[in-house]
């Protein structure tokens, strides 16, 4: 009975953790509005068998290889969107395989099964890891690669044979590597195998060093074979590193990242990211399993979910999932992917919490509340492209010859259908402040306007206040109808539980679910 249960279970899991990751992988109908998968899909459409080199350093060639060869094993065109659907299904797949890897963690960190299967299933209903799991990126696969490099960490403990320990190491390695060959900043992946090495080897100084030097050696190997043009373009590789690391800090400011002025690390991110990313309610019971970590009591009491061997095992997932917060929280730049790596973070803090109660049936309701927001999240797949149904609005509602006023710099405008020969104008407002030909030039496009469409939060979330005085002015009069213009429609998915999604940091929103505002002239 047992064992029909299980399998009735597994199988059930299973199948919510295929749906939740593959379905409408094509769900932006054929628009592609997220930067990075803008430029990686470029760069895999630009790849040929006579040419491996794809010009493009931001990112290394493993997952950009990974997709040209996919596509070239089903025969399919190497074109721009079959590259980004080709990503997609890559981001997708890595993100199911990482499901069990996490299992076979939590089968070291609680001692009950219920707890193990209660964590993969807010895993699998966790909001971020959907979204990302639908953009074709390398978060994902950066995700996979730190769990993998957790799990090797925790064998590493576990092993005393040195045959099997370079086995391991050898694993580890070409998983690192991975990373590497993706995201050269998942250097940070490393950290949880070396400490499980210094934990176990730190008494034979010579054999640290030894296994140490075996498994860097390795990795730095296997990371050339799978991303050889940061090598043979060293100085573009060296330019693109330059200048990404330059963004990230802050040293160099452009417009894509105002919403970071004047933000407080660490409590942004706690803020504006993990409570969206997490669902309200697993990020709320995940600080007070955290809080109970903390608690000074006896880990592996009657009732406890964890185990004394489990203590290190914690301390390790604990510790690694706390120096990446602590660097990349820092940067300036925090852009909500730059957390992806301990997204699962949350999710096992409040399976802690839930396993500290007694009772099962509450444990089961508060994972149906936890599990509410991944489900709401869900809904976006179920609907059409937000942008797809504002231009069909557009173009039935709005009359023929229509002046319309939006904004440029979004990754991709509207896709406006237009059969009624509106006039659109793009206007540039990243750069009004800073440029007096712009200043000039609004209020006369504002005169000849009917129509205003503010296409996301992109520009007023991050230029409505001082320092942004001229876009400060324009959009607070705008809102207030001194301009003489009233929204007359509002195209918004409600995507989050509990929550409002402009508020979060924009790229959480803004790329598959943005809310557009139509304004018309009175």
């Amino acid at each position: 009975m047992f064992s029909r249960v299980r399998i009735l279970t597994v199988t059930i899991l299973v199948i919510l953790a295929l749906f939740t990751r593959f379905y409408r992988l094509n769900w932006s109908s054929g628009h592609f509005p997220h930067p990075d998968e803008n430029n990686m899909g470029i760069a895999v459409s630009r790849l040929s068998a006579g040419n491996l080199n794809p010009e493009f350093f931001a990112y290394g060639q493993f997952p950009l290889y990974l997709a040209y060869f996919s596509l070239n094993l089903l025969h399919l065109p190497n074109n721009f969107a079959n590259s980004i659907y080709a990503l997609r299904f890559e981001s997708a797949l890595f993100s199911f395989l990482s499901l069990p890897v996490f299992y076979l963690l939590a089968r070291r960190l609680f001692k009950k099964e219920l707890f193990r299967l209660i964590f993969l299933f807010l895993l699998i209903f966790n909001p971020g890891l959907i979204q990302l799991a639908h953009f074709g990126t390398t978060e994902s696969l950066l995700i996979f690669v730190f769990a993998l490099n957790l799990y090797f960490a925790f064998r590493i403990l576990e092993t005393r044979q040195v045959g099997r320990l370079c086995a391991i190491l050898l694993f580890s390695s070409l998983i690192t590597s991975v990373g590497l060959a993706s995201k050269i900043s998942s250097l940070i992946f490393i950290f949880p195998v070396l400490l499980s090495l210094v934990i176990t080897h730190r008494q034979k100084k010579l054999i640290f060093l030894l296994i140490t030097s075996y498994y860097l050696l390795f990795t730095i190997c296997f990371y050339i074979l799978l991303s050889p043009y940061n090598v043979i373009k060293r100085s573009d590789f060296l330019g693109s590193m330059r200048y990404e690391t330059a963004v990230a800090t802050g040293k160099d400011k452009v417009f894509y990242t105002n919403q970071y002025l004047a933000t407080t690390p660490y409590l942004f991110q706690l803020t504006n990211i993990f409570p969206y990313t997490s669902g309200l309610p697993v990020f709320i019971f995940g600080l007070l399993g955290f809080c109970l970590i903390l608690k000074p009591t006896r880990p592996a009491g009657r009732h406890s979910a964890i185990g004394r061997k489990s203590f290190i095992t914690w301390a390790i997932v604990l510790t690694s999932g706390l120096i990446y917060f602590l660097y990349f929280g820092s940067l300036y730049a925090k852009w909500t992917r730059f957390m992806s790596p301990i997204f699962f973070t949350f999710p096992l803090l409040c399976t802690y919490f839930l396993s500290r109660f007694r009772n099962n049936y509450i444990v089961y309701f508060l994972v149906f509340v936890s599990v509410l927001p991944g489900l709401s999240f869900t809904r976006l797949y179920f609907q059409s492209d937000i942008r797809v149904v504002a231009s069909r609005w557009l173009n039935d509602y709005l009359p023929a010859g229509s002046q319309i006023l939006s904004e440029a710099g979004n990754v991709n405008d509207i896709p406006y259908i237009n059969e009624k020969n509106h006039q659109i104008i793009n206007f540039d407002f990243y750069n009004l402040d800073s440029n007096q030909e712009l200043i000039q030039k609004l209020p006369g496009l504002l005169e000849k306007s009917n129509y205003i469409i503010v296409p996301s939060r992109r520009m007023f979330g991050n230029q409505m206040w001082d320092r942004f005085p001229y876009s400060n002015e324009y959009y607070t009069r705008l809102f207030s109808g001194d301009y003489g213009f009233t929204k007359i429609k509002e195209f918004r998915l409600p995507t989050d539980f509990l929550l409002n999604s402009e508020n979060a940091e924009e790229t959480w929103s803004v790329f598959d679910h943005p809310t557009i505002r139509v304004f018309q002239k009175l």
